[in-house]
């Protein structure tokens, strides 16, 4: 978003899902708004998470998974770690609440946390929305 985006003001999760709704897409600002790791350390969106349908718990811990590339979440709260040395208490709070999340995706799911993978067409998908891969005419 541009710096000047007054939506910028709302935060990550809650600006996203004002930005998603502004062009058509308002189905999906609920489960983008409660994604950020933020959630975790508030316990009424926390509830909210963990109560509510299975999407936002989803996108919620891919989020915590998903940099770049697919790490393990203490790989990723190492990083929020020392990315923000002033936000160890908030985070120290949710990162019980992000294993959690954890178990009850992978439950859901009938997988082991070792064994969540990226999918192999992940990279050319999003390389493609990108524009920065050729579709060959005729394919999707």
């Amino acid at each position: 978003m541009p710096r000047d985006d007054p939506v910028r003001l709302l935060g990550h999760g809650y600006g996203t899902a004002r930005w998603l709704t502004e062009r058509g897409f308002a189905e999906l600002a609920p489960v983008v708004a409660s994604h950020p790791v933020g959630r975790l350390a508030d316990d009424a969106a926390y509830r909210e998470l963990m109560d509510g349908s299975p999407e936002p718990r989803l996108v919620a811990y891919a989020d915590k998974r998903a940099a770049q590339r697919l790490q393990p979440m203490h790989a990723r709260f190492d990083r929020w770690r020392r990315r923000h040395p002033d936000s160890l208490e908030f985070l120290e709070l949710a990162w019980p609440r992000a294993l959690e999340l954890e178990r009850v995706v992978c439950a859901a799911a009938g997988l082991e946390p070792s064994e969540v993978r990226r999918l192999r067409w992940t990279r050319h998908a999003l390389a493609t929305a990108r524009g920065t891969v050729a579709t060959r005419e005729g394919a999707p």
